[in-house]
């Protein structure tokens, strides 16, 4: 609704665009499609697309684009009723029909009409006839006038669609890897009438995209090896659901996959009853252990039952905010090494933001991105994308670098735990220390300074120069506890402390103006205008730069090896290193350890090891750059996580 008021008042400035686009659109079109027209009476035009300085031209009218909806008869996958009717919405251009087969760029989703699209929080619009009037995000309008079709995807047991949604298994994946199947010329589908149609229009290639839910459904399809799916740009996107749902045996909350899975059926049109469903969810989900069961299997795309990395035949185009604290870095990081592995095609960005989609942090350029990538992968065109630099990452703010490969891991720093808070280069002191759970304590508190008996700190000097560090920190920890229930738990942070300006973690990083800007053709129901976003910076005292968490199940002497959230960050000369050792992370994942358990740390066999990229760290003694909390300014660790979280 706020959306949607803010738009109106800007309403009055974009129908001048409006109308000045259609009258372009219209023109352009004439004239092209008079270079495009069959050489023959018989014949159909060589090709569907105009290229215009390396890049595809908008030559068709979207105006009069073909809108319709299909639906495609899928089984039963999960065993929760009848057959189920996945709803194909379809936008795509008039003058091709019968003239020339098109490629399709594809968005599935759950969230098409309970939570919407984009940070406008778009639904998708229906005429009278049920016909589509309006898509969410700009892919339709910007794309459909350049010669492709778009297709929007409503996933099983979401909005139009009949069946049950599973967190990511098979009804999730299987009904959305049966439409690309459909495109090729397989699977059936009707008509509002009940009558077969086919997509004859189709060329069979298909390119799929979306943010979170909606780049985990394109991950997860095309680790099945589909025909037809050329490329699939996952924007913030889970490779393992179980890495989505866990952190080394941990839950972030209890019962999520049910939760989830009845969230997305919200506002749908078609009532279906899977209360049993979400049930057997729940009895299945392996929260009492938090162990990777055959249940997080069939919901791993890297290395799962039935998708798997080695199946992967299309392109990838892996977009992640380094920020992101809903969708963690493991699941790009892990996905983008496993394609690796199989020499998949790959081309990978990371920004300094958080669970944000690139239209809304880098618009412009991205939009050129995407367009030359579509158009190499799925017309052909030949325009030297696939011939730069594979990686572009983000590593301070507005200061991006490019390689062939990430992490380029060029060293270690091997930090060592000391008995008086020290964080130095070499082993560790032969002390132990203790500290004693707080269930309770905020990540704010933990961080902080001051007399805490309830955390560990250990700081490093200032750095005598800026320390890039990429990839996953790792830390080694001998731990002890007796905690009555049975169940240890702890966790850990690597903080950068100094003040300096930062995208903030308030909003995910980003803010959105007043001011709007537009790509691609519009309609009266549909435009194609989007409020401009920037960066949302500030001055902060400290960064959590990586977190990891671990379950100890039984009372005893742990060693452990923890991999921590991935991340490629610039810290800057003069701050400071710090590890922090807690056990409850309330904020974060669930509490099995609620009493004032003792924890005891081997400082002997404790160390921190920090991928960096350039001369190995160098520290110098100085002034404690860890600051009090009530220093601690908006903006300088994430808001509370909670059980709601959304991968949206």
């Amino acid at each position: 609704m706020r959306a949607a008021c803010r738009r109106n008042k800007v309403m009055r400035k974009r129908s001048v665009h409006w109308s000045l686009c259609r009258s372009l659109a219209v023109a352009v079109a004439l004239t092209v499609l008079t270079a495009l027209a069959p050489r023959g009476a018989c014949g159909a035009a060589e090709q569907a697309y105009l290229v215009v300085d390396g890049v595809t031209a908008p030559v068709y009218d979207y105006a009069v684009a073909i809108r319709e909806s299909v639906w495609v008869q899928v089984p039963d996958f999960n065993g929760c009723g009848a057959p189920v009717q996945v709803v194909v919405d379809i936008i795509r251009p008039q003058e091709l029909d019968d003239a020339a087969k098109v490629p399709v760029i594809m968005v599935a989703s759950p969230y098409y009409l309970c939570l919407g699209r984009g940070n406008e929080s778009e639904v998708k619009q229906y005429d009278a006839d049920g016909n589509p009037t309006k898509f969410p995000l700009f892919y339709d309008n910007y794309f459909v006038p350049r010669g492709y079709a778009v297709v929007a995807v409503d996933m099983a047991g979401t909005a139009r669609s009949t069946g049950c949604s599973d967190q990511g298994a098979a009804s999730d994946i299987l009904s959305i890897k049966a439409i690309v199947d459909w495109l090729n010329g397989g699977n059936t589908a009707v008509d509002r009438q009940g009558k077969p149609v086919e997509a004859k229009w189709s060329n069979g290639t298909v390119g799929m995209i979306g943010k979170s839910y909606d780049g985990t459904l394109a991950n997860g399809v095309a680790a099945m090896g589909v025909p037809g799916l050329k490329t699939i740009v996952p924007i913030g996107a889970i490779s393992s659901w179980y890495d989505y749902d866990r952190y080394q045996n941990l839950p972030f909350s209890y019962n999520y996959p049910s939760y989830l899975s009845e969230y997305v059926a919200g506002n749908r049109t078609v009532p279906v009853d899977c209360s049993a469903c979400f049930a057997a969810l729940d009895a299945e989900d392996g929260d009492e252990t938090g162990a990777y069961t055959p249940f997080w299997a069939a919901r791993d795309y890297r290395e799962g039952l039935t998708t798997d990395a080695s199946h992967v035949k299309a392109s990838v185009f892996i977009i992640h905010g380094l920020q992101d604290d809903n969708v963690k870095t493991p699941n790009f990081a892990r996905w983008w090494k496993a394609l690796g592995d199989y020499h998949v095609e790959r081309k990978l960005w990371l920004t300094r933001v958080g669970h944000v989609d690139p239209f809304d942090s880098d618009r412009q350029l991205w939009v050129q991105t995407i367009h030359r990538w579509f158009d190499y992968q799925l017309f052909g065109i030949r325009n030297g994308i696939d011939q730069e630099p594979a990686v572009r990452v983000e590593n301070a703010p507005g200061q991006w670098v490019e390689a062939n490969d990430w992490p380029l891991r060029e060293h270690e720093v091997l930090l060592a735990p000391q008995a008086d808070g020290r964080l130095v280069l070499g082993r560790g002191s032969r002390e132990d220390l203790s500290w004693v759970n707080d269930p309770t304590q905020t990540e704010a508190t933990a961080v902080t300074a001051g007399q805490n008996p309830n955390r560990l700190l250990f700081t490093s000097g200032l750095l005598t120069r800026d320390l890039r560090i990429t990839g996953a920190p790792q830390v080694e920890l001998t731990v002890t506890h007796h905690a009555a229930s049975g169940i240890g738990q702890v966790g850990v942070e690597l903080v950068d402390y100094g003040d300096v300006e930062r995208v903030l973690s308030e909003g995910e990083g980003v803010l959105t103006t007043s001011t709007p800007s537009c790509w691609g053709a519009s309609t009266a129901t549909d435009d194609a205008c989007y409020f401009d976003v920037v960066r949302r910076m500030g001055h902060t005292p400290l960064q959590v730069l990586s977190r990891a968490w671990a379950r100890l199940d039984n009372p005893g002497t742990y060693r452990l090896l923890v991999d921590m959230t991935p991340n490629d960050i610039i810290v800057p000369a003069g701050h400071q290193l710090g590890l922090v050792l807690v056990a409850a992370s309330p904020e974060w994942v669930v509490t099995v350890d609620a009493a004032p358990t003792t924890y005891v740390l081997n400082l002997r066999s404790s160390l921190l090891r920090i991928p960096i990229v350039g001369p190995v760290a160098d520290f110098r003694a100085g002034t404690s750059q860890v600051p009090p909390r009530a220093m601690l300014t908006p903006g300088s660790l994430p808001e509370p996580h909670t059980a709601t979280r959304i991968p949206e």
